[in-house]
């Protein structure tokens, strides 16, 4: 692809990529950074884009996959090592930031509410936290994937109005 012509449109989709690295951060600066990180890499493997592949699935590849190197190297930062010679950090009694046990739910109380749901939301939901894909609960249950998607959402707002007060 000339230059050019790879810099038009990798410029063309400035907005809709600026809008998957908000989807990804959550947050509008580190959208903003992702895009810049984005770009500069997009251009500078420029050679290594095959001419006729999906340029924009290219281009988003390299943005989410930027953006999981970083979030590894966060967690591997946040990583604490205690090197003194009793594990005196280690021993040390953690505040868990939880004033005190009344004012969280337990496993239990949100395992009950989520059984409470009839079978049309509670399998669903439940299959999607235990880490199955859309698509997969869709075969498994033989309901159309849209419909999975409906469920699930409706399951998790029921789930948050009912531990509204939590907030």
């Amino acid at each position: 692809m000339a230059s050019v012509k790879f810099q038009q449109n990798l410029m063309n989709l400035q907005s809709n990529m600026l809008n998957f690295a908000y989807m990804l951060t959550s947050n509008r600066d580190d959208a903003y950074d992702l895009l810049q990180d984005t770009t500069l890499k997009a251009l500078d493997n420029e050679e290594k884009y095959a001419e006729g592949t999906n340029f924009k699935g290219w281009v988003f590849t390299i943005m989410r996959n930027i953006f999981i190197n970083n979030y590894r190297r966060g967690v591997r930062a946040a990583t604490v090592v205690d090197t003194t010679d009793n594990l005196y950090h280690l021993n040390l009694s953690q505040d868990s930031g939880i004033e005190s046990p009344e004012e969280s739910y337990g496993a239990a109380e949100i395992s009950q509410a989520i059984n409470e749901f009839s079978d049309d939301y509670r399998i669903p939901f439940s299959m999607h936290v235990a880490g199955y894909k859309y698509n997969e609960i869709a075969d498994h249950i033989g309901l159309p994937l849209g419909t999975v998607k409906s469920r699930i959402f409706t399951a998790r707002k029921k789930l948050q109005e009912r531990f509204s007060d939590y907030r």
